[in-house]
């Protein structure tokens, strides 16, 4: 492929060619697109977009996400005519990622987490419930998951402070006050919608309100959570923070990565039923102070983007261009598969040896998880999501 961009990393074999083409947003020059290991502005180049102009002009991305699926297809169309063309647009400019600073993309609505990776949800149940059944009769018939706090909703490279809650471990006879011991990380994808306020959207709807996809950290104080989450569930224990990747890779990057999802082994509900596959073929990784620790896939998630979308909304609530749902914690069959450091660890009883011979159970202060994935693109190329990261710093 012959481009003006002169970046080895844009290049269809690699996560962020001209295949992806990520949208995010940076300090003090708005919208972007992410071309391989560079950042290009499109405010300087906005008049090579004609009547989108004042879309790529924003300073952030909600004036986009509000403007819905056939002008987010005619925009992708234009910018990659621009960044494969030989010449230039007027204005053109890229950046060094390494000279910019990112900044949260789009202003967050209502956050939602969901739960839906059986692996993962048959290993908290044994270790949360051990004298019952791993799954609870409801979690194969529908999409589990909860309201979270979109304030807590950060960008990646933002520090994390440990939380302060109260907890109780099984055997202490009273609660305690304090900082997290047990504190803990969900490596999940995340779906920004965008398009018009909608209710009761149906699965074959979906893409006309899900503008994109984002790695998610969803940190976890599993101590707080164990104490806190009956009867009603997660709250202070996933509030405090939420880290979602720099850069919103469109959803019509993921054609060539969709599958169905695993059959659930009885019939779905109608309003769960797909006419066509959303489940996506992404592989994750995660790092923990540069050792790589779990490598999970999102093939065997047991409901789809759309799947949810559907079922969150099937009770008449909206969904409306900003907001954010997860996909839950993404872990596999295989120990090296499990997308928490309480199922890595096993709630503590098996610790995980990093490069540097250092052992951890749950995160320390000082402590940095980067999460990154890719996607199987058109004609064999790859698809990326930029990382997801951050650090831990000491309760305060």
């Amino acid at each position: 492929m012959s481009s003006w961009i002169e970046d080895p990393a844009f290049a269809t074999d690699r996560p962020f060619g001209p295949q992806t083409l990520p949208y995010g947003v940076l300090d003090g020059l708005g919208v972007a697109v992410r071309v391989g290991d560079h950042a290009l502005p499109l405010r300087p180049m906005a008049a090579a977009f004609g009547e989108l102009s004042g879309l790529v002009a924003a300073d952030t991305l909600d004036p986009l996400l509000a403007a819905g699926r056939p002008t987010w297809s005619a925009l992708r169309a234009r910018l990659r005519e621009l960044v494969t063309a030989t010449t230039a647009p007027e204005g053109a400019v890229i950046v060094p990622l390494s000279d910019v600073r990112p900044v949260l993309p789009f202003t967050v609505g209502d956050y939602v987490d969901f739960y839906s990776s059986r692996d993962h949800a048959e290993n908290v149940g044994k270790m949360f419930r051990p004298d019952g059944e791993p799954l609870l009769p409801n979690w194969t018939h529908l999409p589990v998951g909860y309201h979270g706090r979109a304030g807590t909703v950060v960008v990646s490279g933002t520090d994390i402070v440990r939380p302060h809650g109260q907890r109780k471990g099984p055997n202490d006879p009273a609660p305690v006050f304090g900082p997290s011991t047990r504190l803990d990380i969900e490596a999940e994808l995340g779906f920004v919608c965008g398009g018009p306020v909608a209710g009761r959207v149906s699965t074959s709807a979906a893409a006309e309100h899900i503008f994109g996809v984002t790695a998610v950290n969803d940190w976890s104080a599993r101590d707080i959570q164990a104490w806190e989450y009956v009867p009603l569930g997660p709250f202070l224990g996933k509030s405090f923070a939420t880290s979602v990747g720099a850069w919103i890779t469109p959803l019509e990057a993921f054609a060539a990565a969709r599958i169905p999802v695993p059959d659930p082994g009885h019939p779905r509900q109608e309003y769960l039923v797909e006419d066509q596959p959303w489940g996506l073929d992404v592989s994750l990784t995660v790092e923990w102070n540069g050792t790589v620790v779990s490598r999970p896939v999102f093939s065997g998630m047991a409901f789809s983007c759309a799947q949810q979308l559907a079922h969150m909304t099937v009770n008449g609530a909206t969904v409306r261009p900003g907001d954010l749902f997860a996909s839950g914690t993404i872990s596999g069959p295989e120990k090296h598969q499990r997308g928490s450091f309480l199922e890595l660890c096993w709630g503590g009883k098996e610790p995980i040896t990093l490069d540097d011979g250092s052992e951890r159970t749950f995160l320390q202060d000082g402590d940095t998880v980067v999460i990154t994935a890719t996607a199987p693109g058109p004609e064999g190329s790859v698809v990326g999501l930029s990382e997801v990261a951050g650090t831990v710093l000491a309760a305060n």
